[in-house]
């Protein structure tokens, strides 16, 4: 996990690795009106599952936070289910992709994909 994180508005939390990895798929995009919006659905064999995707509309009551040129984004909606969680980027042998720990998940499934 990195060493500098900033908590805001959204109550997530978004690490420098994941910040960093974000801007660099963004940049691969060469599009400048992406942000990276995460939110909660309803789904999975928990119950709930998380949305991690670029996109490109911004609801009136969407929460942004900005980090080092990466918007993120979190609808009303999800940011009770999201307060205090981390979005962070690993990358090691074992695993490499976004994650995201969250302290409001009572349980989680084994693919780590959906939560209760």
């Amino acid at each position: 996990m990195s060493d500098t994180i900033q908590e805001k508005v959204t109550g997530v939390t978004l690490t420098d690795a994941a910040a960093q990895k974000a801007r660099t798929l963004l940049e691969g995009e060469g599009r400048d009106d992406l942000a990276l919006r995460v939110e909660v659905q309803p789904g999975g064999c928990s119950g709930l599952r998380y949305r991690l995707a670029f996109d490109d509309s911004r609801l009136p009551d969407d929460l942004v936070d900005a980090y080092d040129g990466v918007d993120l984004v979190v609808d009303r909606l999800s940011a009770p289910y999201l307060g205090g969680a981390t979005i962070d980027f690993v990358d090691t042998i074992e695993q490499q992709g976004f994650t995201i720990d969250n302290p409001n998940a009572q349980s989680t499934c084994a693919c780590g994909d959906s939560f209760h």
